[in-house]
């Protein structure tokens, strides 16, 4: 997979444009686009549209939708097939693009657009099941033959956030797609170039409005969740981004499929292995992008008799740890997206030292004059913190993660589904049949064994959170049927009829 990476940088700034019924489009305004790890350079700017470049997106969707919920699945399968061809020959650009304008390091913003990819085939190898009906015979008392088939909804948005927002996109849109259903895709407002560019490459082959893109300000796009057009916003991102749009969309009834934050506990038990192996999958899994990733683990139960060797296996990564720009080459982890979220993990760390817990940070802030004011952390790791602090209770969305040691397995549940959030986790044992005694105790949408992340995601599986971690499910067949409803037809059956 590295092989094939350009380490060249594209050339700047870059431009997007929106993309309606077929055609680009420039807006009147434009978002300038930021870079996180050198402050005051511009990567690029994307069109900012406007209501009337909004309105104009879901005509397009809601007139392409009647033709193309007339194709059979397969057929939309194919046409969808051959429109992510070529994906992948501009994909060392949109990733360095994509480095640029997030932070994060070059070949995790290439893994980015690749698991797009892949979500998108996996999506197309399910379209002989998207058309199945179910057919109910008659019975005692129900003189009927009865179809229940499936049917797509209409027009559907697509809001995806600035973390892996390509890779994000493949979890639904291909899905609601495949449904039948026609789309707008809107990309996060600080990261919008290189997801519009992937976007408008795939909906240039497709029938003029079936697939859409608009980039802007929030506040000039609130018709994408509140237009009586709109069938169905999905939507990923923060609790408090979920609780608005559920608030938004409730106007018109509109569905909504919430994938939100997570607060994932990853428990270390007595008998797990911690071999060197195992530590990298537990490093990863807590420091991927930075910490910024909703299914990171972001509280670590261990057994007491355990704790000194996860934080030192911990810590012997951290120290080699190289913290800098995400284009250079052997930096290992980037800087946070924004400045208030650095200020944020900031504030959750110097409130943990002054709590009394044992706080360790590693590593060394870039020197280069260039990232000065970049948005730049050391890691940490809070040891043995009051279960209280706001690093155990709230998502740290940052590098900085508190390991808190229990003496019994009760006690590590309880700990672990003590918390409003219910995304994944985790379960980490040498005996297998221990793990899943445990992990079936975890009130979450998604559980590992020996293992955690966004790099072991099963991408065929139904994925999705309890609580307040959302609501639904995107991936997998029960990711195309949430872009579905049901239609029932009953035929009256006259013998079962005279049967009586």
């Amino acid at each position: 997979m590295t092989e094939t990476l350009d380490t060249s940088a594209p050339a700047a700034p870059v431009t997007t444009g929106l993309y309606i019924g077929g055609a680009e489009r420039q807006a009147a305004a434009t978002l300038e686009v930021a870079d996180p790890g050198k402050p005051g350079t511009v990567v690029g700017h994307a069109a900012a549209a406007s209501a009337a470049d909004v309105d104009d997106a879901i005509a397009a969707a809601k007139g392409a939708f009647p033709a193309w919920s007339a194709l059979g699945a397969a057929e939309r399968a194919e046409r969808m097939r051959a429109a992510i061809e070529g994906i992948a020959e501009a994909r060392d650009e949109d990733a360095a693009i994509l480095s640029q304008e997030n932070g994060k390091i070059r070949l995790e913003a290439w893994v980015d657009s690749l698991v797009f990819e892949i979500r998108w085939n996996l999506a197309l190898a399910l379209a002989d099941q998207v058309d199945a009906a179910t057919v109910l015979a008659p019975a005692p008392g129900i003189p009927v033959t009865t179809t229940v088939a499936y049917q797509p909804l209409g027009v559907v948005t697509v809001i995806v956030p600035f973390n892996w927002p390509i890779a994000i996109l493949g979890a639904s849109l291909p899905h609601a797609l495949l449904a039948g259903n026609t789309a707008i895709v809107k990309p996060p407002p600080t990261t919008p170039l290189a997801t519009t560019r992937v976007v408008q490459r795939i909906a240039e082959k497709l029938p003029p409005g079936v697939l859409n893109v608009v980039t802007g300000k929030d506040a000039d796009m609130s018709a994408l969740i509140t237009s009586p057009d709109i069938a169905k916003v999905c939507f990923t991102g923060s609790v408090g981004g979920g609780k608005k749009i559920m608030e938004m969309a409730s106007g018109s009834l509109t569905r909504v499929t919430l994938e939100l934050g997570g607060n994932d506990p990853a428990v270390i038990l007595e008998d797990a292995t911690l071999d060197d192996a195992e530590l990298d999958r537990l490093y990863a899994a807590i420091f991927d992008t930075t910490g910024q990733i909703c299914m990171n683990a972001k509280r670590v139960y261990v057994h007491r008799s355990r704790m000194d060797e996860v934080v030192a296996g911990l810590a012997a990564r951290l120290e080699k740890a190289v913290i800098g720009y995400g284009l250079d080459e052997g930096t290992t982890m980037g800087p946070l997206h924004s400045p208030v979220q650095k200020a944020f993990v900031a504030e959750l760390t110097e409130e943990a030292k002054a709590s009394g817990a044992d706080v360790r940070e590693f590593g060394t802030l870039p020197t280069d004059p260039a990232l000065a004011g970049g948005n730049f952390l050391r890691p940490a790791l809070v040891i043995d913190p009051d279960p209280a602090l706001r690093v155990v209770t709230h998502e740290q969305f940052g590098p900085v993660i508190p390991i808190l040691p229990f003496d019994t397995e009760e006690e590590a549940v309880r700990a672990a589904n003590g918390t409003w959030a219910g995304l994944c986790g985790s379960v980490w044992s040498a005996d297998a049949a221990h793990a899943d005694r445990i992990a079936r105790q975890l009130v979450c949408g998604y559980v590992w064994v020996n293992d955690h992340g966004a790099t072991r995601l099963d991408l065929r599986a139904p994925f999705g959170g309890m609580k307040q971690s959302g609501m639904g499910r995107e991936q997998g067949i029960e990711g195309v049927r949430a872009f579905q409803d049901t239609r029932s037809v009953a035929h009256l059956d006259p013998d079962a009829l005279a049967a009586g």
